[in-house]
């Protein structure tokens, strides 16, 4: 009697990078199928509940939560055909306060350098300051939406699948950030230079992602970097104009300067910012 022996046969590297890319294709198919299903139940609860309609703010809060919702869908759907855990996507909150701190802080430094020498430079101006409590608390829950929704699809899902994949951990970050800035193709006013800055804040974005796999550090920056910009200094925030904010801002001197239309994403100061944000974070964690 023969016993016939199983012989695996290994996965070659470039098999399991062509996974990768199959697994990516997959998730942005699903996304805008679930996403198209979403949107017409959103048009649905819409004429259901008028409220939802006739409130701008109330209507953005829901649409980004059922975003939020088809990309959590759509990442679990393809890790469950690929038998994975829904904990390889970063989510883990426990024990992790100190990124959630660290986060904002670094948010905010960043604003302090670079909004502060966008007015030593006469690049941008304060002309007025509304202080409207319950429009800043909607516009940061408004925010933590947008986070957790980029993060978890850019970084927790893509960035992740590449690595689990095998990709080079810098390679896989700089697709990931180009990715990420094609995102906003079709923003207002998105040209060369807001394409640049978006992808450099995808690498700050994913900087600590590669090293750690948690997503809570780059959801607390993304977070308060959205929301300083735009309902706290007055910015446009990739190109969107928010309607309430705390300061009011007239622009002067060339755009490479203070961004323009686009808002401080735009800008030569921003590039020059993100640049050294990331190269704190990469030597933070190189000697970590």
């Amino acid at each position: 009697m023969e016993i016939e022996e199983k012989v695996e046969i290994p996965v070659t590297k470039d098999k399991r990078i062509r996974r990768v890319v199959i697994d990516i294709v997959c998730f942005f198919v699903l996304l805008v199928f679930i996403g198209s299903v979403v949107f017409l139940l959103s048009s649905f609860l819409n004429r259901l509940i008028p409220q939802i309609a006739m409130n701008s703010t109330l209507l953005l809060i829901t649409e980004e939560t059922l975003m939020l919702g088809s990309v959590f869908l759509s990442s679990w759907l393809v890790l469950r055909y690929n038998r994975m855990p829904l904990s390889v996507l970063g989510l883990s909150l426990r024990g992790r306060w100190k990124d959630w701190l660290a986060g904002m802080l670094f948010a905010i430094g960043l604003y302090i350098v670079g909004f502060g020498a966008s007015l030593s430079l006469g690049a941008v101006a304060v002309s007025g300051a509304s202080f409207h409590f319950p429009s800043l608390l909607i516009s940061l829950l408004f925010f933590l939406l947008v986070g957790v929704m980029e993060e978890l699809m850019m970084r927790g899902f893509v960035l992740g699948r590449m690595l689990d994949g095998g990709v080079n951990k810098f390679t896989a970050l700089f697709v990931s950030s180009v990715l990420f800035s094609l995102l906003h193709l079709f923003n207002p006013n998105f040209e060369f230079l807001p394409f640049l800055n978006i992808l450099l804040a995808g690498i700050l974005l994913g900087a600590s992602y590669i090293y750690t796999r948690n997503l809570c550090f780059p959801i607390a920056l993304h977070w308060f970097w959205n929301w300083i910009q735009g309902p706290v200094l007055g910015y446009e925030v990739s190109g969107n104009r928010f309607q309430d904010s705390f300061l009011t801002l007239s622009l002067s001197g060339p755009n490479l300067i203070n961004g323009g239309s686009f808002g401080f994403e735009g800008s030569l100061l921003c590039t020059i910012l993100l640049i050294a944000g990331s190269a704190i974070i990469f030597r933070y964690y190189s000697r970590k």
